[in-house]
């Protein structure tokens, strides 16, 4: 029986359609043959190329540490200006500008003239402005800041008999330790210039940061300032003597020994065996520098090469020229014989000349002090205090500035008293760092 709609196919009908068939089947089994390889190949680069993570934001910059900075005063060109400035505009490293890594956040003034410049730079700087010392620290028992800056120079203080100004060093280094004790923790000190105008109270200074364990750095900045030449004595250079020669005559004379003898003790502690200390130190002015000079006390030959080696040397001999002489002598435990020497009518900077063992020349060199209002010299320190900072161990010893103030204490003591002076306090022993660290250009 056969349906109407039924239909007879011819052989080759069969044949063609059987052939599209298999057609199809072939192209659907090497499709999935294909597909299969792809997915393979897929799986085979998954499994060897390491995925990496979509890279993370960089993480913002830590804010500067915080500083405390307390001050004489803060007028322009005064230390305080020129040192905490350098923290909050910057200074030259290398030619280009560097920007420290602290900040002061808060600043006390013990006095406050007319020309007062920290109110109007507190308020444009963020920075708090306290009412003492111990509130610049944080307060009553409490420290939150990671460094102390004590900038004691210029301003309105007393001279006393032997002509130091009573600079409240020692008063204010004692409050900060206050604070220490009664929070529990401490932080690194610079102090400005020397510890203190007196000896024993600068040993005590350097007592205290060795209880307490924190760092303590204190000095001049002719140390690390430049030179010309660039005069780095190797360490045990055998040194005989050093002389250093200097004219300035603006303020009284303790001013600027200091710098004088921080010039000489740099580069003297230098010498063979390190330092050992003091035996004696004496004080001479006016016709008794020369009769020192004459009798072999420091050497006339020395005196001549330092200055040579200022450019701002006067014309005509030393002796017409200058009318008030000052020296210091250093008379060293080991023999070296040291000078530091006021010769305001000859020079206006500081030139270092020394005799050392076996040489047929003195070695000498100019310590560079660029003018105001710039004062760039502050550079140079800055950098050193700024490393001191971060790592809360001093460039240099604070022995260094130990020695060189009880030397220009003492000295002037004995100037008064018409008579060379011995002390034990004088027997500093440390050793120089292995760099001198002052700035190369």
């Amino acid at each position: 029986m056969r349906c109407e709609n039924d239909r007879h196919f011819s052989r080759r009908e069969l044949l063609r359609g059987a052939a599209r068939v298999a057609g199809a089947a072939a192209g659907l089994k090497a499709g999935a043959a294909a597909e299969t390889a792809m997915g393979a190949a897929i799986r085979n680069v998954a499994a060897t190329t390491k995925l990496e993570p979509a890279a993370m934001p960089a993480a913002p910059p830590a804010p500067p540490r915080r500083i405390a900075a307390i001050n004489s005063i803060y007028r322009l060109r005064s230390h305080a200006y020129h040192i905490c400035g350098r923290f909050i505009h910057g200074y030259e490293r290398d030619g280009f500008h560097h920007q420290p890594s602290f900040r002061v956040a808060r600043l006390y003034n013990h006095q406050s003239p007319k020309e007062d410049l920290a109110p109007l730079h507190c308020e444009k700087y963020g920075i708090e402005l306290c009412p003492s010392a111990a509130q610049a620290l944080g307060g009553a028992g409490k420290l939150d800041v990671d460094a102390v800056l004590l900038i004691i120079e210029h301003g309105d203080y007393p001279v006393n008999d032997f002509g130091q100004v009573l600079y409240p060093r020692f008063e204010f280094f004692e409050q900060i330790v206050e604070i220490f004790r009664t929070s529990g923790r401490s932080v690194p000190v610079f102090v400005d210039k020397h510890l203190s105008y007196d000896y024993q109270q600068a040993a005590r200074m350097v007592d205290w940061s060795r209880e307490l364990g924190f760092g303590l750095m204190a000095g001049s900045s002719l140390p690390v300032t430049w030179r010309e030449p660039a005069l780095e004595p190797p360490l045990n250079t055998p040194f005989t003597e050093g002389l250093v020669v200097f004219g300035f005559d603006r303020g009284t004379s303790d001013i600027y020994f200091f710098h004088a003898l921080e010039v000489l003790q740099c580069m003297l502690e230098r010498r063979r065996g390190g330092e050992t200390g003091v035996r004696q130190v004496e004080c001479l002015s006016g016709d008794a520098v020369w009769a020192a000079a004459d009798a072999g006390r420091f050497s006339w030959s020395l005196l001549e090469r330092a200055v040579k080696q200022c450019p701002s040397r006067n014309i005509g001999p030393v002796r017409d020229n200058v009318r008030k002489p000052q020296v210091i002598l250093v008379d060293y435990l080991d023999g070296t014989r040291g000078a530091a020497i006021n010769l305001i009518e000859q020079v206006s900077e500081f030139g270092f000349a020394g005799s050392v063992d076996g040489g047929t020349e003195p070695v000498a060199a100019h310590f560079y002090l660029p003018p105001p209002p710039g004062a760039r010299f502050f550079d140079p320190l800055c950098f050193h205090i700024e490393q001191f900072f971060q790592t809360g161990k001093p460039n240099y010893p604070v022995e260094r500035t130990l020695l060189t103030s009880t030397i220009l204490d003492l000295a002037l003591r004995g100037h008064a008293r018409q008579m060379p002076i011995e002390n034990p306090a004088l027997r500093v022993k440390y050793a120089a760092p292995a760099s001198s660290g002052f700035f190369r250009s």
